[in-house]
């Protein structure tokens, strides 16, 4: 008979493990002899080379206690084993986004949106133009990914087009404008034939109720009081252009 003390050496535990393992349930713990000690037989150390096992495995001491009671347990040490693999991919990812963000791409964006904002000022936009787009495509998609990912798709096909790319171009080059500037103006009646061009009446949208191009279209505004008198000219001219629902 071995008392806490040797079964702990004998199976590489300490004997405060053992007795979380007595409290726990894992471990039954065995009369005391004559003297008030715990005397422990070859049975209960098989016993804790098991449970030691399986908790060197990272199977949690609660699962370890179902496991030892019941059946199955192969099936049940698989399902362990499957959601280790899905923790580790997720290490994995983590650890790629760490090592991302060490090299100094702090960015929250699909690659395909960085590679696209990356080609930008080689199309004539300005960094204040790319900075803006990213912290903005930065909120969309953190907050409505779908409509992002749709909304980035016609973004980039416009930006194809070389007619659409100079209007964009020149919505950028007109932020230090005094707002009162005719090109403004200009730039407004551009930007409603264009739209209605690509998009007829439908103009893309977000979910109903999101206060998220509201946000947007507000970071735009505060940037430059030209883009905010822009704005102000668009929704005027829009909503003008808009027909009644029939009655």
């Amino acid at each position: 008979m071995l008392t806490i003390g040797q079964l702990a050496g004998y199976v590489g535990v300490t004997a405060k493990t053992i007795r979380v393992y007595h409290a726990k349930g894992l471990l039954p713990e065995p009369p005391r002899d004559a003297s008030g000690y715990r005397r422990y037989s070859a049975a209960d150390a098989v016993e804790l080379i098991k449970i030691r096992t399986l908790a060197e495995a990272g199977v949690p001491l609660a699962r370890i206690r179902e496991l030892r009671s019941g059946d199955g347990l192969g099936e049940a040490l698989r399902q362990i084993d499957d959601d280790l693999s899905a923790r580790i991919r997720g290490l994995r990812e983590t650890q790629a986004r760490l090592r991302q963000l060490a090299g100094g791409q702090l960015s929250a964006l699909p690659a395909d949106v960085v590679e696209f904002l990356s080609r930008m000022p080689a199309l004539g936009f300005s960094e204040r133009w790319v900075t803006l787009q990213h912290d903005l495509w930065l909120l969309v998609f953190a907050t409505h990914p779908e409509t992002a990912r749709a909304n980035f798709r016609d973004q980039s096909s416009m930006l194809a087009d070389p007619g659409l790319l100079e209007v964009v171009l020149a919505y950028d080059r007109v932020h230090d404008l005094d707002p009162r500037d005719p090109r403004v103006d200009e730039l407004a009646d551009k930007l409603i034939s264009a739209t209605h061009a690509r998009y007829g009446e439908e103009l893309p949208s977000y979910d109903q109720g999101s206060a998220i191009p509201a946000l947007v279209q507000g970071a735009v505004n505060a940037s430059s009081p030209a883009w905010r008198r822009l704005d102000s000219l668009l929704r005027e001219r829009l909503t003008r252009a808009t027909p009644d629902p029939p009655s």
